[in-house]
């Protein structure tokens, strides 16, 4: 899909308020994939543990998007000295992305700030504490953020002027040099932002009033710098992770029309070891709270990160069917934290086999579709010619891994192709097209995902189905 142009970011306003994301010709985007990290190789060894296998895996597993962590302690050791070789490297992980046709988010990432407390993020030398104290957390990381010299460091990053130049030139340089690349998709400005709570604030305030007064602005600043030598990228912008709390977040508008706003889902619980509870409604009140912003700054909306760190809990399967039908209802897409072979967060176990629950995420879907999408859904109770008559993703008899997948689209005026994505689970099941279309079946190597390409008539009514094999 290559670059885009920021004029037709986003598409009509859905059922729901929000914004489709659109690509350059005017197909209605879905972006399926995962974050691709290297966080422990620093300096000669930086990105060297990502290799052209995870987005070949990427690829033959059916998706199509990669978040790909960045760091500004690698690109920019030294003030003003930029490492070519560090960009070199995040080029050499483009071609591959390219070669296996993944769409890449570059995403400025950081944990706690950065490497003066022990993480990746934000370079030393922007690094200022106002000689506050910092106590580590090794049993609970993210409680480190609420450290009085973290806390000061953040304010510092947005409030002081030549931080504030400073970020804006790493955007330039990154930008710069990487913007004309065709994996490049877009850009995360900044990767979980935090700051630093008040006297008397409750969590929840504070968050609104760091979004309004510095995120907004640094989101404005930082849009301004990318926008100097990149026209076309999206620009995608977080609000702070207390969102995954329920709460809605207090950004205001970026005055720029790439923007897709990329919250993350996670919950304070599951991330501690809890198992999911279904009876919480945690994900209800998550999607109440993260639709409000795009509904009204009419922008799409691409999770950037989610998943459990247990995923073999006994409600970790209905976990995923919940949260998969979740984010299908508002968002253009979404990348699961991580795309790696072996514990923890890993997608994959050491052989490159799913991890328990994970294989959910490999489901069926519209890449990119040449017209008004009526219906996209998943479900057990969709048989040939019935229509669920639903709104995008609402289908209650979700059911990803096994259920029947049915697309049904107003074909454009103007002639085009629609893009549909198969993992190979799916490479068996019978795929049928009603309307007046044509379609062309790309099979790949067995164990890889496939493609259906459709072209119809403009304005033609079509329906695309893919049933499991053994079902009439």
């Amino acid at each position: 899909m290559g670059a885009v142009d920021v004029s037709a970011t986003a598409g009509a306003a859905g059922p729901r308020g929000i914004p489709a994301l659109l690509d350059d010709r005017g197909r209605t985007l879905t972006l399926r994939g995962w974050n691709v990290e290297d966080k422990a190789g620093r300096g000669d060894q930086a990105l060297k543990a990502i290799t052209e296998k995870h987005f070949r895996d990427l690829r033959a597993n059916g998706f199509n998007f990669a978040r790909l962590l960045v760091f500004w302690d690698d690109l920019e050791p030294r003030r003003g000295h930029y490492s070519a070789a560090y960009l070199r490297r995040i080029e050499r992980v483009l071609d591959w992305a390219r070669a296996h046709d993944i769409q890449v988010l570059i995403d400025a990432h950081q944990d706690v700030f950065g490497p003066a407390f022990g993480h990746r993020g934000i370079p030393a030398w922007a690094t200022r504490t106002d000689g506050l104290p910092f106590t580590p957390h090794p049993d609970d990381w993210f409680a480190e953020y609420f450290e009085p010299a973290v806390q000061r460091a953040f304010t510092h990053l947005y409030e002081d002027d030549d931080l504030r130049r400073a970020q804006a030139q790493m955007w330039r340089v990154l930008a710069g040099r990487l913007g004309d690349h065709p994996a490049v998709f877009g850009y995360d400005l900044i990767n979980e932002p935090m700051g630093e709570l008040r006297q008397g604030e409750d969590l929840p305030t504070a968050a609104r009033r760091i979004e309004r007064d510095q995120l907004t602005p640094m989101y404005n600043r930082l849009a301004d710098a990318v926008r100097s030598v990149d026209g076309e990228s999206h620009l995608f912008i977080e609000p702070t992770p207390i969102v995954g709390e329920g709460v809605p977040t207090g950004l205001g508008r970026i005055d720029d029309p790439g923007v897709v706003y990329a919250p993350h889902f996670y919950n304070t619980a599951m991330e501690a070891g809890a198992d999911y509870d279904p009876s919480a409604g945690w994900i209800e009140s998550y999607e109440t709270a993260v639709t409000v912003y795009p509904r009204t700054y009419g922008v799409p909306v691409v999770v950037g990160e989610w998943g459990p760190l247990n995923n073999s809990l006994p409600n970790m399967g209905r976990f995923y069917r919940d949260a998969l039908a979740s984010l299908s209802r508002y968002s253009s897409g979404w990348a699961g934290y991580v795309w790696c072979y072996g514990t923890g967060y890993c997608a994959l176990d050491e052989r490159g086999r799913f991890r328990t629950n994970k294989e959910q995420t490999a489901t069926p879907y519209a890449a990119a579709v040449a017209g008004r999408v009526i219906s996209d859904a998943h479900g057990p109770g969709l048989e040939p010619g019935q229509d669920p008559g639903l709104d995008p993703g609402q289908d209650p008899g979700l059911d990803p891994g096994h259920g029947t997948y049915r697309l049904t689209y107003r074909a454009s005026m103007r002639p085009d192709t629609t893009e549909i994505s198969l993992p190979p689970s799916a490479s068996d099941r019978r795929i049928s097209v009603t309307g007046p279309a044509v379609a062309d079946i790309r099979t790949a190597a067995a164990g890889r995902s496939h493609r259906v390409r459709v072209a119809a008539l403009p304005g033609a009514r079509i329906t695309v189905t893919v049933t499991p094999a053994g079902r009439r």
